[in-house]
This record gives structure tokens, C-alpha cells and sequence, in this order.
């Protein structure tokens, strides 16, 4: 939406202030001659005439050409789900300040709300309870200190975790792996894949301790054995077994189909901002597609839209996590990693499947 100004025509500006369309506001202000008021697009005053109606980009730009905010509406405050996101936000940066997990209920008095109205708001914002973006904060801390070589214990505590036994209690979950592997490139990490072929071509599914942590597609299984390495470098990669086979059966009929429920577990790696916003993606309903800007909107970062892209882009699990269901603005389909024929595909056997 925050190129709505630039990229709509006076139109359909038009049709969001008949439908008093909320999702518009704070993207254009709209001023009636006859009165010399402005407003926002939802205002829910008694609608003017069409041609007495002008468009401006911003507040300042409509109060400088003689118009006065509405008194109903009041274009001149914050708008209402922007004041939400703003405590939200306040919120995170308070979990990010803290060297220790913060409780919900302090967090819900530090924005001044109720603690049932704070999570819920919160993992409509994010993607993520606030429990849940905590844990991934620290589990992002820690891997960037590993990374960085500080030694294991240290790096534990200055995480966030507060002792030795509660981290490695939840190691494998964190990282797929002991701390001590990680702070050495995962080399003694055993990942198993198989390849094949299906409707979408080539594919190779991986798998770690975890659960699945790689679905790619091709055209050529021998590529795609390369980007696996390029994925996992310090990792040991061999052969699935038999037992690992009937699990790749399940993901090649989930490619096939969708739409069904996916119950294998997944290895989701990732910092905590990709962990938001491929959340996101698995709220996207099959059939349905949102935009960049709808997802960053989502996960309460309206300004990340290339980074919600580069987030899409870095998606290891094809399909599952639907990275394909993300399109244009304007609603045209580009930008998957694994080619743009393929999102065309998947789109329209999906828009297929829910017709049925």
C-alpha cells in the first residue's frame, strides 16, 4: 500500500473513499471544494459529490492549498492501526534492549494494554507471540555470536538464555545442531537427500536431524545437489535411506496437491525477521496471493518491502513455506527463485484445486 499514491489513478482513489477503505489511509488525503474539509479515505462523513473531490499525496499538501482536517476523522492524528503497530514496535525494541526474556504481562504495561489484547495484537503484527519473537531474538543472537567465534558459554548467556542447561534443553531446536558444532561451521551436521522428478520438474528434498530443511526445484538433479552444498557447506551430505524416502513420498504429494495439510517436520532456519515473514506466507491461504508491501505490512514493517523480497528470495522450502504466492503490486507474477513459469504453475493448479 505505500505506493498507492504514485501507482493509482484518481479512480480508483475514488472507489477507496466510496468503500471508506481503511487500508488507504495515511497513502492519500482527500479534500471537498465544497466544504473545504479533508479527510482520510475511510472518514465515515456523508460521502460528497465525485466532482467536487481532490486528491493530495500527503495532510501538509491539502492544508496548503486551503483545506482544514476533518474533525470527524481527524487526518491530522496518527492513523489508528499505525498507533497499534507503533506499541508493537515500542514493544520489540524493549525485548531488544533487554539482556533477559521479558514476561507478557510487564510488556503489556510498558505499551499500556491489556495483556490479552497486547498478544493478540502482537502476533497479528509480527507473525510471532511475543514468547515466540523472543526465542527467535536470542536464537538469532547466538548464532551471530557462534559465527563470530566467541566460545559457547559466553555467547549462551549473552543471548539472552539464562543458564547453560535451559539453552542445550532446546540446542537442537535452535540451531539443528550442538552449540559447539555451529561455532565450527556445523561440520559434523548429517544432512540426507533424495532427488526426482514430478510435475514441477526436478526436485531434491534434504533432511536434517530437525525435520525437512530443504525442498528445491529444477531442472537438473545434478544442480541442484550443488546448491544444496552452496546451502549447507559444512555439512555432511549423503544419500537418503529407505525410511527417508517415504517422507520424501509425502512432500512430492504435497507438491502435487498443494492445498492438503503438510505434517512432516520442518527445519526452518532463519533470523528472526525471515522467521516473520515466512510465517506470513503460510497465512496466505491457497488460491490467494498478497503483495510484498501486503507482507511487510503484516509483519508491522511497512518500509521492508525489498526485505520482505530478499526474505522470499532466501526461502530453502519450496512450496511449503509459499513463497509463490507472492506477487506485484499491480498483481503481476515475478520474482521466484525457482523460475517464474513454475509460480505460474503452482498459482493455477492451486486457483484449480480450490475450485474443485
Amino acid at each position: 500500500m505505500k505506493d498507492f499514491f504514485d501507482n493509482a489513478t484518481d479512480e480508483s482513489r475514488w472507489q477507496a473513499v466510496e468503500t471508506r477503505d481503511s487500508r488507504a489511509d495515511g497513502q492519500f488525503i482527500f479534500a471537498v471544494k465544497t466544504t473545504g474539509i479533508c479527510c482520510r479515505p475511510s472518514c465515515s462523513a456523508r460521502h460528497p459529490l465525485r466532482k467536487n473531490v481532490l486528491f493530495f499525496k500527503t495532510l501538509a499538501a491539502a492544508i496548503d492549498a486551503g483545506f482544514r482536517p476533518c474533525k470527524r476523522c481527524q487526518p491530522d492524528k496518527l492513523v489508528p492501526e499505525q498507533q497499534r503497530i507503533d506499541r508493537i514496535t515500542q514493544a520489540c525494541r524493549l525485548i531488544e534492549s533487554s539482556s533477559e526474556p521479558i514476561v507478557l504481562a510487564r510488556l503489556a504495561a510498558q505499551v499500556a494494554m491489556s495483556p490479552f489484547h497486547f498478544h493478540r495484537l502482537f502476533k497479528q503484527v509480527t507473525g510471532l507471540t511475543p514468547h515466540a519473537w523472543q526465542k527467535a531474538l536470542r536464537a538469532k543472537r547466538l548464532r551471530e555470536q557462534l559465527t563470530q567465534g566467541d566460545l559457547v558459554t559466553r555467547a549462551i548467556f549473552d543471548a539472552g538464555y539464562q543458564s547453560g542447561s535451559n539453552f542445550y534443553q532446546q540446542a537442537n531446536e535452535v540451531l539443528g545442531m550442538t552449540a559447539k558444532q555451529y561455532r565450527q561451521g556445523g561440520e559434523r551436521t548429517v544432512i540426507q537427500f533424495v532427488t526426482g522428478s514430478c510435475w514441477l520438474g526436478e526436485f531434491l528434498v534434504a533432511r536434517s536431524e530437525r525435520g525437512i530443511c530443504a525442498i528445491l526445484l529444477g531442472n537438473d538433479a545434478q544442480e541442484l545437489g550443488h546448491e544444496l552444498e552452496t546451502l549447507f557447506p559444512h555439512s555432511s551430505l549423503m544419500t537418503g535411506d529407505e525410511q527417508f524416502a517415504q517422507s520424501v513420498a509425502q512432500v512430492v504429494s504435497f507438491l502435487e496437491h498443494p492445498c492438503e495439510h503438510f505434517s512432516l517436520p520442518l527445519d526452518i532456519q532463519g533470523t528472526a525477521f525471515q522467521q516473520q515473514v515466512w510465517q506470513a506466507l503460510r497465512d496466505i491461504p491457497a488460491g490467494q496471493t498478497a503483495s510484498y508491501s501486503d507482507i511487510a505490512q503484516r509483519i508491522g514493517k511497512p518500509q521492508a518491502v525489498r526485505a520482505v523480497a530478499g526474505a522470499c528470495a532466501a526461502n530453502k522450502l519450496a512450496v511449503i513455506i509459499p513463497c509463490h504466492r507472492v506477487v506485484r503490486n499491480d498483481g503481476a507474477i515475478s520474482g521466484y527463485r525457482w523460475g517464474v513459469e513454475r509460480k505460474r504453475q503452482l498459482l493455477e493448479i492451486e486457483a484449480k484445486l480450490q475450485e474443485e
